[in-house]
Parts: structure tokens; sequence; C-alpha cells
């Protein structure tokens, strides 16, 4: 029995005017409202909105509310605000502390991060890579950090996997079909979102949780660009929904966000917004649990395990 996580950045539960939210443009399983409306979802998916503020004050930002979900403890509390973009040295040391990813190979449970790296972004960031480096990290604009999924993950020893395991049909580069990664020399072979959702699907049927991280959708909305939004939402809805038509008897998918920030693009800011929470096969059941950000982890985290037994 797998669990499957996608991790959508910038998502959050707006005003139904599609004049600034785009998900109000469409019936996408992500399109949920403040007022607690939204499309039904196939196959008795269910849908929660989960609070990212978490009593503190300010708006939620990436590294404070990833660090939470994938810890499962309140994260900007501990920091004391809110903290934009990358972990900073005690966020990542807190992080890798409590990760859900260090918990679940404690527990003798696998776990897998399905988005293909770089090698030389990886070997910049001082973690093990096969191959050699496609290009010089120095000559990129911006140095290489590490995002709080990619500290979470490195405090639970798996592989990182790269370029060369998306050109073999096991990861996915970020952006789903691999025309962004290619205009970066990644040579990779195009994919539907029908048929990345297989490679995801695949990768899943090996681990007890498997997680992909998709962050189009944040990016469209500090550019409040509606075109940019349409296509990054389109193309998760696509695969989104082949993954559910993909899950076996027993299989979980659970997708999630971390702050607001797409739905409301007459904003280049985040917002206060809650996010959505959306659940399948058995995660579907447990919706009513998830009240913030904090019980993603343990949500995830109880799933795997029941997974594991039930295949045992």
């Amino acid at each position: 029995m797998a669990v499957t996580f996608v991790f959508v950045d910038g998502v959050g539960a707006g005003n139904p005017d599609p004049a600034v939210n785009p998900l109000a443009r469409g019936e996408f399983l992500l399109s949920r409202f403040a007022d607690g409306s939204g499309a039904p979802l196939p196959c008795g998916g269910r849908a929660a909105l989960a609070d990212a503020c978490l009593g503190v004050s300010g708006r939620p930002q990436s590294a404070t509310g990833q660090s939470t979900i994938f810890s499962g403890e309140n994260a900007p509390r501990a920091l004391g605000r809110h903290l934009l973009g990358f972990p900073n040295a005690p966020l990542r040391e807190w992080l890798a502390e409590r990760s859900l990813f260090r918990s679940l190979a404690a527990s003798g449970l696998r776990a897998a991060f399905a988005n293909a790296f770089p090698v030389a972004h990886l070997q910049a960031l001082g973690l093990p890579a096969d191959g050699e480096p496609e290009f010089d990290v120095r000559a990129l604009r911006r140095r290489a950090r590490a995002s709080a999924t990619t500290v979470a993950f490195a405090a639970g020893g798996e592989r990182f996997l790269t370029w060369g395991d998306a050109r073999e049909g096991t990861a996915l580069p970020a952006d789903i079909t691999g025309a962004r990664a290619n205009a970066f020399g990644a040579a990779l072979p195009l994919r539907s979102p029908q048929a990345a959702a297989e490679v995801l699907a695949g990768l899943a049927s090996r681990h007890d949780l498997t997680l992909f991280e998709y962050f189009e959708t944040d990016e469209a909305g500090h550019a409040r660009s509606m075109e940019r939004a349409l296509d990054a939402l389109s193309r998760l809805d696509r695969f989104l929904r082949a993954l559910v038509g993909r899950l076996a008897d027993g299989d979980s998918l659970v997708v999630a966000s971390d702050h607001g920030n797409v739905e409301d693009l007459g904003t280049r800011n985040h917002t206060l917004a809650r996010v959505p929470v959306l659940g399948f096969g058995p995660a579907a059941r447990r919706m009513d649990e998830v009240g913030d950000l904090t019980h993603i982890a343990p949500l995830l985290r109880d799933l795997a395990a029941a997974g594991r037994g039930a295949g045992a």
C-alpha cells in the first residue's frame, strides 16, 4: 500500500472571483474557496482547508510553512516569525531533527523524493549525487540553497534522484513535463502530465511514502500572471487526475499547499488564506483531522505505517 504526497507551493482558498482567482476559471481539483465551496472530488476524494498562519502574526512564508508540513510542528512559532524562501541555519537544524523522513527511516519505512535534481545542484549543496555535474553552478544568477523539502528529505538518508533518473523514467522534473529542465540542457524526454503520473505511480509503488514538489503555482502568483497561473494549474490538474485514476486499492494520495498566493493575483504577496488539503483513498477518511499545517506530517506518517502493515 503506497502513499503519495504532492506538495503544491502557493495555493490558497480564496474568493471565487475569476477576475483575480485563476482557480475560479475552471473546475480544478484545487479549486477550493474560502466559503468551503468547490466542485465534488472524483473517486470519493475529500477536501479540508488548513490554517497556514499558525497563530503567528504576518503573512505565511515558504521556509516556515514547509518546515511545519515536513515536521508536524509549528515552525514559525519555534522561530518566532514567518520566514520566507529558504530556511536559515537555525531552521535547517530544527527541521532536520524533526523531519518526517527521518522518523520514517527510524521506523524502517522507505521514502522517495520524486523530483529530479541536477547533479551540479546537489553537489553545490554538499549532498551525494551520482554522475558528473551538468553545468557550473557558479554561472547561475543565484547560489544554490536548500529548500525545506530538501533539508527534510536529506535528514532521512535516502538517495536524491537526478536528471539521469528522469531520463530513465524513474523520476520527474519539477515542471512535470520536462520542458523547463530541457531549457537548462537536461535532455529529458518530454512527457504529458498523464505519462508523468505513470512515472510517479511506479515510483510510489516501490516506497512507503513518495513526495513530489510543484512550485510553478507560487511563481505565477508572484508574477501576477493569469496566463502562467492557468497553464501551471491546468498541467497540475491533468497530472493529479491521472494520479487519482491510477490509485490501487488501499493507496493514498494527499495534496496540500503551504500558503496562499496564486488564488489572488491582485497582489504579488502571499495571502492569509487557508490552504487546500485533498485526500484520496484511505486519506480521504482522515481529512476531518486536518485543521492546520501541523497535522499533515502525522497524517502521512500514519498512512505510510498503516500501508506497510496492510501489505505485510
